[in-house]
């Protein structure tokens, strides 16, 4: 079998967007400027399907520029939020004076054939500097001329992952920022891996990958596996059909705080299945896993019923405040504005008058939590006194209507948490209230306890599914992590025939030496918590030691969460890490609804030794400090979530285990007996996404919730979640070192099978020849295309071998479990060797100044596990510190390298190449802004390594006059008149022949005529150019030349210049 160059791939992608979904073709773009609006197309539409005029035509147009107008990438997200308000609602033009606004529409939603469907492909834009001057997207998607889609097609030997980052890149200053202020789907695809998407400014790590069908039910595509056999291929017609297209942009983007978002699969697929019910009010439940969007699905379902039902009205019954907030600020971003009832009373009053179509009501705050004197409270909330359940509440509301009471509006009602709820009490009194015609939608994230499923599902109750999207399918989807389970007993952990140092060599084994001798200090510090025959002391000792040496705890990306049985034994373990000579001393908090006041004298004073509310009060005034308790409570989740380092475990009750904002964590310590929806709801803490190093939720149970599970037969329904159906927690759980052992048998193999093409005898020069170039048939000034080409390869290989780091780290201290003392070092030393070789290629090809993702967490496990800090200093470019590896002679002169350099890169030839490359790559980004000093000193590399390699010079001389050209490069860019202050001064003196009056010149011209958008506006574009030709009038300088090199500087990006310039 052959694979498809990524030219036929496009090919063939293009031929379906035409025969298939029948879109227009604008033909290959790639020898012309483009914008993301093409006025011509538009102007057909508002003429033939709007029917203005063309003075209304001209004035719309003209609007929808102004709001698309951008050139950095700060001012992307609030022109795409303008640009699609225009897409989304109607835009007012003026008819005749004295008449009315006549309406107009740039899409037409209703009846989306009426609608214009483009494409092109190759699409070249210019840049706003760095180091392309143009960049061209492979497939862009246009609707009545204007762009809102992009694709970029890969083959199926590159990764995915590489058009993700393409569209990501193009959006970033420098790049093509302002063609993405119309674009509301990004696409990336890859014959091998299918399709993933994001919106405008949507980060990589948070791509979907398209899937169809999505959770349960889930109606059949027109294009099936049976009709479309490629996956890329499918999820393109199935996302671009015009109709889906259209629906996908106008019902599942929201603007949320700041960030632009778009529904994940089995959110568009839930208000797919929700469409027809909600026709029809025939109630349900949306049962969606923890962690996979269910309050944002809240947000567009409102949208959606607002929209298309008459006189619509939404009525949000929740027990939770963040929800709230969510739901709120969800709203104001859409220009809408919740009502949010503060009782009872106030709640039946809304309802009886029309003024407001969402309502949401927090039955938690009102009653005693809002009115906390009995003589406040109005006869609802009097009834409310211990009974704060959402049944219990609206039954109370339904029982003390007021005369004349009527319900106004086509309500549905959303309950929150629908499985805390009694459906039959609940259904009843919202019948009473609301009318017989009102509509339940209740929303959970936990499977339904089967005790109540045939209830809450009845007719009489909630009713049926809507939709389920199970935690196993979120996991396989990537949407959510798996989780890691380990069940331990401390108090078999230290026997009497163990000693502290015995344990202390035992938990080190697999550790490099430096990493124990570091440990050692700390470690003994703890020798009381681990001797106690106490079992929250051991608890505490047991934690630590988590905390020293599984690599997420111990790094500083991860955090943890212990769940206690009541408040007081919070505080116990609080003054354990506080008092106990530990690692955690000023980095853990206790985070309850306990507010610190002080005891009762009932519950106090009652002799010498203080009572648990004694202790508890006095341990809460020490942790709170100057803050109240709401203010202690806000800091320490900040730092929790934002200085994991700082504050790495939260020590909680009940507080902090459920509702979208509750912080994720990485390991979940379990200390108190919880079953069913409460220990569902706490897992799921820990598989949040967050972040590229947490790869799994690891979840430590002390309690032995789950007695029964025996060998690899994971059924956690045996245990504390007896009440649940089998297949409703399925793959819920997993365990952890077995688990462990597997992902790194698979990260090893991943890497086994990249480097199969190596050719024998597989030395570190075989491996050269495959990954960057053939060293003896490619020429110097070749190399730089050679490892282009090469790129997605060694990424692949990087990425493999991080894999088996990251594997082998993770199950590094209980390793012995599953593998023998010879295997197990066996794997490390085959771990060890490929990041060596990695380490080298990434040297040699000058990699490490592109791939940011190897940073300092990666290091930290390399150190600990794999091998001894090794030197980088070749790969440090911008410092020019990799000349420290060069020894001299007595004289100051270079006459050779250091020998671990010398011995990793590969021999004196690889070092020389690594150089090379290095100051090649270093020299390459100056190629757009700065082509003088491009050229200096690219021709010199090329010509000084072809010597080398061609015999010509010796290794000292290519070391000596290696020293000289970085030098000269660092003068250049440290030494120059104080004037000469920014860079785009700077590329402007190298080429203007070093002249800094003419350079100070040249730049004062171009900020006292430069605008925002002058490189695509026309007028704005001639008035630089001619003050530029003025500027260089008495010199043998071309205008033109000089103008190219203005045009990539981003200095000049027009809002830094000019910000309250006046727009032409």
């Amino acid at each position: 079998m052959t694979v498809e160059i990524e030219r036929a791939v496009q090919n063939r992608v293009i031929a379906l967007l035409r025969s298939k979904l029948g879109y227009g073709y604008w033909g290959n773009l790639k020898d012309q400027d483009n914008g993301n609006i093409n006025a011509a197309v538009l102007e057909e539409f508002l003429a033939n399907v709007q029917k203005l005029t063309k003075a209304q035509i001209s004035g719309v147009v003209a609007k929808l520029k102004q709001a698309a107008h951008c050139t950095s990438k700060t001012a992307l997200y609030n022109a795409n939020k303008d640009v699609y308000r225009m897409l989304r609602f109607p835009v007012p033009v003026p008819t005749e004076p004295g008449k009315p606004m006549k309406q107009a529409w740039l899409v037409d939603w209703k009846n989306p054939l009426n609608n214009i469907y483009s494409i092109a492909e190759e699409v070249s834009v210019p840049t706003t500097g760095g180091e392309a001057t143009h960049r061209r997207p492979d497939v862009c998607l246009y609707v009545n001329g204007i762009l809102f889609g992009v694709i970029e097609l890969k083959k199926a030997t590159v990764s995915i992952e590489e058009g993700v980052r393409q569209n990501w890149r193009n959006q970033q200053d420098g790049e093509i920022p302002g063609f993405f202020s119309t674009t509301q789907l990004l696409v990336s695809g890859s014959e091998s891996e299918g399709v993933k998407y994001g919106t405008t400014l949507t980060p990589p790590k948070y791509w979907l990958k398209w899937k169809e069908p999505c959770g349960k039910p889930c109606a059949e595509s027109v294009f099936t596996l049976t009709e479309v056999k490629n996956a890329m291929d499918r999820s393109i017609l199935q996302m671009f059909e015009p109709k889906r297209f259209l629906g996908l942009v106008h019902d599942s983007i929201v603007f949320d705080a700041g960030v632009k978002k778009v529904m994940r699969p089995n959110q568009i697929f839930a208000l797919d299945a929700a469409k027809p019910r909600i026709e029809k009010k025939e109630s349900g439940i949306i049962w969606h896993t923890q962690g996979s969007g269910k309050s944002l699905m809240m947000v567009w379902l409102a949208q959606w019923i607002r929209e298309n039902q008459e006189d619509a009205r939404v009525v949000i019954i929740t027990d939770r405040d963040e929800l709230d907030k969510q739901i709120t600020n969800g709203f104001r971003e859409a220009g809408e504005k919740p009502h949010q009832a503060t009782s009872g009373d106030d709640l039946i009053a809304t309802l009886n008058t029309s003024t407001d179509w969402l309502v949401t009501s927090l039955v938690h705050k009102f009653g005693i939590a809002r009115n906390p004197t009995a003589e406040k409270l109005s006869a609802i909330d009097k009834k409310l006194r211990g009974k704060p359940t959402v049944s219990q509440y609206m039954e109370q509301i339904a029982e003390h209507l007021p005369a004349g009471f009527k319900a106004k509006g086509n309500i549905y009602v959303f309950v929150d948490e629908c499985h805390r709820t009694q459906g039959g009490m609940l259904n009843k009194a919202m019948k009473k209230i609301m009318g017989e015609g009102v509509m339940l939608i209740g929303f959970t994230g936990t499977p339904l306890l089967r005790v109540d499923k045939g209830e809450l599902t009845s007719a009489a109750n909630f009713g049926t599914y809507i939709h389920t999207y199970k935690f196993d399918e979120a996991v396989k989807d990537g949407v959510i992590l798996d989780l890691r389970y380990e069940a331990r007993d401390v108090e078999q952990q230290l026997k009497e025939d163990v000693t502290f140092d015995t344990l202390f060599d035992e938990s080190t084994k697999s550790l490099t030496p430096r990493a124990k001798e570091d440990l050692k200090t700390r470690w003994a510090n703890m020798q009381n918590l681990f001797s106690s025959k106490e079992r929250i002391t051991r608890i505490v000792a047991d934690i630590c030691k988590d905390m020293m040496l599984k690599p997420a705890l111990k790094n500083g990306w991860g955090n943890a969460m212990l769940v206690c049985e009541n408040v007081y034994q919070a505080f116990r373990y609080y003054d354990m890490f506080e008092y106990g000579g530990t690692p955690l001393k000023g980095r853990c908090a206790v985070v309850t609804s306990y507010d610190g006041k002080t005891p009762d004298l009932s519950e106090g004073y009652t002799g010498d030794a203080a009572t648990e509310a004694e202790y508890k009060h006095k341990m809460a005034k020490y942790m709170f400090g100057d803050r109240t308790p709401e203010e202690f409570e806000e800091w320490a989740k900040d730092w929790f979530i934002n200085h994991p380092g700082a504050m790495k475990l939260l020590i909680v009750v009940d507080k902090l285990l459920t509702g979208f904002d509750a912080p994720s964590c990485t390991y979940l310590y379990i200390d108190k007996k919880m079953v069913d929806h409460t220990l569902f709801q706490a897992i799921c803490r820990v598989n949040r996404l967050n972040g590229e190093n947490k790869d799994f939720g690891h979840i430590v149970d002390y309690k032995h919730l789950f007695e029964n599970i025996q060998g690899a037969i994971e059924d956690y329904t045996n245990g504390a979640f007896s009440g649940y159906d089998k297949e409703d927690v399925a793959g819920l759980l997993t365990n952890d070192i077995e688990a462990g052992k597997r992902d790194l048998e698979e990260a090893l193999e991943k890497c086994r099978a990249l480097a199969e093409p190596v050719k024998a005898p597989k030395t570190i020069d075989e491996y050269f020849d495959w990954f960057c170039y053939d060293q003896v048939a490619t020429p110097a000034e070749d190399h730089a295309d050679e490892l282009q080409k090469n790129a997605q390869k060694r990424e692949d290989f990087y990425q493999a071998c991080f894999a088996a780091v990251r594997a082998f780290a993770a199950i590094a201290v209980e390793i012995r479990k599953v593998y023998t003392d010879e295997e197990a070092l066996a794997l490390k030393n085959e771990v060890k060797d490929f990041d060596q070789i990695r380490d080298a290629i990434m040297k040699r090809c000058g990699d490490f100044a592109d791939l940011k993702q190897f940073d300092a967490e990666m290091r930290a496990l390399l150190d600990d596990y794999v091998t001894a800090s090794h030197a980088t200093k070749l790969g440090d470019l911008d410092n020019f510190s990799f000349l420290d590896v060069i020894k001299k002679d007595e004289d100051g002169k270079p006459e050779s390298t250091d020998t671990e350099e010398t011995e990793a890169a590969g021999g004196e030839r690889g070092v020389a190449e690594t150089m090379a490359a290095n100051v090649r790559r270093y020299v390459f980004r100056k190629r757009e802004t700065n082509p003088a000093e491009f050229r200096k000193f690219s021709e010199r590399i090329n010509r000084l390594l072809a010597d080398y390699l061609q015999e010509k010079i010796e290794y000292k001389k290519f070391l000596e006059d290696m020293v000289k050209l970085c030098e000269e490069l660092k003068a250049e860019k440290e030494s120059r008149d104080p004037r000469i202050d920014t860079e785009a001064k700077k590329n402007l003196l190298d080429n203007l022949g070093g002249d800094v009056e003419l350079a100070l010149r040249v730049y004062d011209a171009v900020v006292a005529s430069v605008k925002p958008g002058f490189r695509t506006n026309t007028v704005r574009r001639k008035k630089v150019e001619h003050a530029l030709a003025i500027a260089l009038a008495e010199t043998d300088y071309k205008s033109a030349e000089i103008y190219r090199i203005v045009e990539r500087q981003v200095e000049f990006d027009g809002e830094s210049m000019d910000v309250g310039a006046e727009l032409m």
